[in-house]
């Protein structure tokens, strides 16, 4: 096997690719533009309970396949991934029962944490890996995933401070309307669970996600340890 195994990222997320980063690894991104609207609407349709945990794995599950499927074909933009392990993620904030994404506007942001303020939420991530790593380099043509999902405690901000958060525009572009990495940390009184999850990508589960393909994390560190 090579010393370090290539991953694709199919996610735009910078949350995402800096806490790999942080983490030494260096992934080549690849965004896969899946409609993800259809993706659920396809999904419900076969499971109409569908759990949220379940919701952000099937969208994780066919961003990482749709990423797979242009790697093995060899386009332009997967040049020097052909054997790889892709990555896809999703994430979505379950509160009261509801499950929430990316607010389509500032009055959304507004409303949602007016809803959320004082109150706890769960932040799911689905995790999808597909290993399309040629047979020399150890490839087993695997694909698998989890869900890493932490509960977050929010603090009980009054309106004002709802009205500067959305104005910086932080919220408008996160699940959930949130971050916990950025400016919205403030904001986030506690967490019961892997922080990383929150970002959107729990590192110890992709850890064991490899462990169950027999890649251990080190082959994907791109820097030195220390």
């Amino acid at each position: 096997m090579p010393d370090v195994t290539r991953l694709v990222l199919a996610s735009q997320s910078p949350a995402r690719l800096s806490t790999l980063r942080a983490a030494g690894v260096e992934p080549t991104v690849i965004v896969s533009a899946v409609d993800e609207d259809a993706v659920l609407a396809a999904a419900r349709e076969r499971f109409p309970d569908l759990a949220p945990s379940d919701a952000v794995l099937t969208l994780a599950q066919a961003k990482a396949e749709a990423v797979a499927r242009r790697v093995e074909d060899g386009g332009p933009e997967a040049a020097g991934a052909s054997s790889a392990l892709v990555l896809g993620c999703d994430s979505m904030l379950e509160i009261e029962g509801e499950v929430v994404g990316k607010p389509a506007h500032a009055d959304e942001a507004r409303d949602r944490w007016r809803r959320m303020r004082g109150r706890s939420g769960v932040l799911h991530s689905g995790h999808w890996l597909v290993d399309v790593r040629e047979p020399d380099d150890g490839g087993t043509g695997a694909t698998l995933g989890a869900t890493s999902s932490t509960t977050v405690h929010f603090a009980d901000l009054d309106d004002d401070e709802i009205d500067a958060y959305v104005a910086t525009g932080e919220p408008l572009h996160v699940a959930g309307a949130f971050t916990i990495d950025g400016l919205g940390g403030p904001y986030v009184e506690r967490l019961e669970g892997d922080h990383h999850g929150v970002v959107g990508v729990s590192l110890p589960l992709l850890r064991e996600l490899l462990a169950e393909i027999d890649v251990p994390w080190r082959a994907l560190r791109s820097t030195p340890a220390g």
